[in-house]
């Protein structure tokens, strides 16, 4: 009798799985690797100051202009008004099922999603809606909303989002408040935590038919502000919902602290910082080393109006140089590539330019465990890249190379005479002062420039191919142009900075895989295409362990390095930030991304 129970049981529970959901505990929170730092019972991220006064007034400064107040459309990319779901300003108006922490490599904690859902093998995820979530207008934030984003996003928005629902087998509606995405087999494991940042829209205050069409026409979000002004190409102005739904989770403790947030654009880096000096803005965050040490000769800064704050870098460097478009003829040979990085000066530069501030940069990650250089490969290294035995130089391979270091005179001959060698390999020679190819024609292109900072570089570079027979010519274009040009590939080689982080993932896809090289607006500017690169982004997006991570990522930096896609340039272990004196900023060490804006408060807010 008893066993004949037994089976009953077991084939009535085999009966109920069949077609049914698998159950998973619910979470606050997900990591990456590892568990989230902070308990369920977190009252606040350990890098705010849950006091921190509200009320008062912050104006931020942009270079660029804006035509747009809609950040999801393809038309808007790149001219959309900030702060509107900003990773700087803040998600003011439109907010993630998830929040990022600042303080850690990748962990999320639940915002819209007050918890998640999710098995071992991360086939699926659960979110679960917070029942308190509103959206502006005061009605409520359900499942039908996650689910009506995700179609639109799909159908009418711009990458990334738009192309999230690939990887997803089954979306399902779970109750009114969840929702379940169940993938296939085109995911990874980073997947779910990439889903969780997408934000959501409201459905019954979108219209589908013109969602695809720019607009300077607010909409409804259930983020802590409301717009509130709107100049097109000059400013954007939020003031505080004070029905926000969230103020009170502990996620947000701290967080939102003013009651009127501007951001005022300008033409110009040198317009937005004489607009600093005058005070029609109150942060200044300084990426110049000249201007740095040298700009802040000027009375608000002796009467101590003006406060200026260092920090120590704890990210990698990223990296910024002079990137090669591989898509045009001249640039399609490693070899050439190889050359012309052997003849950007940065010695000269550093000294001759920004009294030695920089740190040549050697890997797309420079001062981080995930940096290859100097470092021989490790067995799972050599076994990611086995198929590729091409796609990595030696020297790299084995943590040998390095830049070459001139004398720093601009004109090191025995760098030009290695340099040249390898332009000679690839069938090139100089004739009469100027470098040939086989047809005779002679070796010149445009290099696109945006800003005075950029042209500086430039020239010192050009100075150093000239020497060679090489014509570069400088093309400085204003930012709407920059941001055109850039967007359809139309250059020949262009001036970029990547930033990186301590969790790379699903937006190198958008760098460097080879589905992004024709695909306008991705951010592979150097039409990158490598079998050998998308191997290593799976891998590093598969990984189980950080140990796996950590190799994976390092394979993947060799195999960038190795192609010679950006010229490096230099970098800074620290960041600089000039800023009101009202201004304030939480006690302590900054968070391991950095200061974090959106926790910096008005000190004349009443307490």
């Amino acid at each position: 009798m008893r066993l004949l129970l037994t089976s009953l049981a077991l084939i009535a529970g085999a009966l109920f799985s069949i077609g049914s959901p698998v159950w998973a505990e619910p979470m606050h929170a997900i990591a990456m690797h590892g568990e989230p730092a902070l308990p369920a019972d977190f009252t606040h991220l350990p890098y705010v100051n849950p006091d921190a006064p509200k009320g008062g007034k912050v104006t931020y400064g942009v270079v660029g202009s804006f035509d747009s107040v809609r950040p999801f459309i393809v038309k808007s990319m790149r001219t959309t008004a900030r702060g509107l779901a900003d990773p700087v300003f803040g998600n003011l108006v439109y907010e993630p099922l998830m929040q990022r922490s600042q303080d850690e490599p990748f962990t999320l904690y639940g915002l819209l999603a007050e918890t998640v859902e999710w098995d071992d093998e991360r086939s699926f995820i659960q979110y679960n809606i917070n029942p308190a979530a509103r959206w502006s207008d005061g009605q409520p934030v359900t499942a039908d909303d996650v689910i009506f984003t995700m179609e639109l996003f799909k159908e009418k928005g711009r990458p990334p989002y738009s192309t999230r629902l690939n990887r997803v087998a089954k979306m399902e509606k779970t109750g009114p408040l969840s929702v379940r995405f169940t993938f296939n087999d085109s995911s990874n494991r980073e997947f779910p935590l990439i889903l969780s940042l997408s934000p959501v829209l409201p459905k019954h205050a979108t219209d589908v038919e013109s969602f695809d069409q720019s607009t300077l026409t607010p909409g409804i979000g259930s983020g802590p502000y409301l717009v509130s002004e709107v100049k097109p190409g000059e400013r954007i102005s939020y003031t505080r919902n004070q029905d926000y739904w969230a103020r009170d989770l502990p996620i947000k403790r701290g967080i939102d602290n003013y009651d009127e947030i501007a951001v005022e654009y300008f033409l110009s880096e040198t317009a937005q910082f004489e607009a600093f000096k005058k005070g029609v803005f109150d942060i200044y965050p300084d990426g110049s080393a000249t201007n740095w040490s040298r700009g802040y000769d000027f009375p608000a800064v002796t009467s101590g109006e003006i406060v200026r704050k260092e920090y120590d870098s704890q990210t990698p460097s990223g990296m910024y140089g002079f990137v090669f478009n591989t898509r045009i003829e001249l640039f399609d040979d490693v070899r050439v590539r190889q050359a012309l990085t052997m003849l950007f000066d940065f010695e000269w530069a550093n000294r001759s330019l920004y009294d030695n501030t920089y740190t040549r940069t050697h890997s797309f990650w420079d001062g981080s465990d995930l940096a290859s250089y100097g470092k021989p490969a490790d067995a799972r290294e050599r076994e990611i890249l086995a198929p590729y035995p091409d796609a990595v130089l030696p020297e790299i391979m084995d943590g040998t190379w390095t830049l070459p270091v001139t004398d720093g005179s601009g004109r090191d001959r025995k760098v030009q005479r290695a340099a040249l060698t390898l332009l000679q390999d690839a069938g090139y020679k100089i004739e009469n002062g100027k470098l040939l190819d086989a047809d005779g024609r002679h070796f010149a292109f445009d290099l696109m420039t945006q800003n005075e900072g950029q042209e500086k570089l430039a020239i010192a570079f050009q100075r150093t191919l000239s020497a060679l027979g090489i014509e570069m010519a400088i093309r400085t274009v204003d930012d709407a142009q920059y941001q055109q040009r850039s967007q359809t590939f139309d250059y020949d080689m262009i001036m970029k900075s990547f930033s990186s982080s301590l969790s790379p993932g699903a937006e190198q896809i958008n760098r460097w895989g080879a589905a992004s090289r024709d695909q306008q607006g991705s951010f592979n500017f150097s039409g990158a295409a490598s079998p050998a690169i998308d191997a290593a982004i799976d891998a590093l997006l598969n990984a189980r362990t950080a140990d796996d991570f950590r190799s994976s990522v390092r394979a993947y930096d060799r195999v960038l390095l190795s192609g010679h896609y950006v010229i490096p340039a230099f970098h800074l272990g620290k960041s600089w930030v000039a800023h009101r004196s009202r201004i304030a900023e939480p006690d302590g060490e900054p968070p391991l991304y950095g200061y974090y804006l959106p926790a910096w408060w008005d000190t004349t807010a009443a307490p």
